[in-house]
């Protein structure tokens, strides 16, 4: 165990030892995924790399190495997975000083951004070109996606009991642990937790699709049966092109959804509430080029008002 180590011993076995410890148990299976990846890449980059030679120097040259191969953002989301397990070493003493102050992120040029979500025109024209037959399939799981903005496995998910459409709300309170094999897990986070507003017409279609459905078991996927988000990117894709509109992810359309919402008034709080982002902080960085384009509509509203008082 971590008592258990000293100076001379692997910074990847200490940090092995250091997931054990602290992350098992206490984050997601996709969160502690994520450390494992970045242990893997430890034992990859510096296998025989100690604690005791574990400088800034040492630091820099590891992040150097992981940022040729992945883009900034990935190499500062690794030096994160890392950072933590440095600073307990220190305290522990196994490493003299913190060798991630100052550490400079680099990383390879982003690649060319993809289409992240459609404009209203183009969403109707997807809308409209669905086949929403008798039977429930991903052709319904769009639509329900791009008319609530649920994350691809909040609407997984989604049981005929979290409908309530007296009071047109559906509510979130479970994902689908699809990476894992299936299985009902936790939402995201508690502010993940919620109860979406739904329109009349999304209520009349689905109060007629579930009528005859297990109450409590997913719509969209069975036990015994993977399902992969590949699966559903792809089935989109083809319905993009096939509608003539740019090809978008299952997470471009929670992207279109919040869009919208922000283009036509809606504030930031609400948007996120929507979402079930756990601030606001995360809605605003996560569109502040909309954000902005509608602060810039608002300098140039100011003007005409004040222009029209003279």
């Amino acid at each position: 165990m971590l008592n258990e180590l000293s100076k001379d011993d692997l910074f990847c076995v200490f940090y092995k030892e250091w997931i054990t410890v602290y992350k098992e148990g206490a984050v997601r299976q996709v969160t502690l995924n994520k450390y494992l990846l970045a242990l893997s890449w430890l034992e990859k980059l510096v296998p025989d790399l100690k604690l005791s030679d574990l400088d800034r120097i040492a630091y820099q040259s590891l992040l150097n190495h992981y940022a040729k191969d992945h883009e900034r953002q990935t190499t500062m989301d690794f030096h994160h997975l890392l950072k933590g397990a440095v600073l307990d070493a220190v305290d522990e003493g196994l490493v003299p000083r913190d060798p991630t102050r100052k550490a400079i992120v680099k990383g390879k040029t982003p690649r060319p951004k993809k289409t992240r979500y459609l404009n209203q025109f183009e969403l109707h024209k997807l809308l409209a070109s669905l086949d929403l037959g008798e039977i429930i399939g991903w052709e319904w799981f769009i639509l329900l996606v791009a008319k609530t903005g649920l994350r691809f496995s909040e609407a997984l998910a989604v049981t005929p009991a979290d409908f309530d459409f007296n009071r047109q709300t559906l509510s979130v309170s479970k994902t689908w642990d699809y990476k894992n094999g299936g299985g009902f897990v936790p939402t995201k986070n508690r502010s993940s937790v919620r109860k979406v507003q739904i329109d009349w017409q999304l209520i009349v279609q689905f109060s007629v699709l579930i009528k005859n459905l297990a109450k409590d078991e997913p719509m969209f996927v069975t036990k015994d049966k993977k399902v992969y988000n590949s699966t559903a990117n792809d089935v989109l894709a083809r319905l993009c092109k096939r509608a003539g509109v740019p090809v978008i992810s299952i997470h471009g359309l929670r992207h279109t959804h919040a869009s919208l919402l922000l283009f036509a008034g809606v504030s930031i709080a609400s948007v996120a509430k929507r979402l079930g982002h756990a601030s606001m902080n995360t809605t605003e960085k996560t569109y502040l080029h909309i954000i902005q384009e509608l602060e810039n509509k608002d300098v140039d509203l100011v003007m005409r008002s004040l222009t029209s008082l003279v």
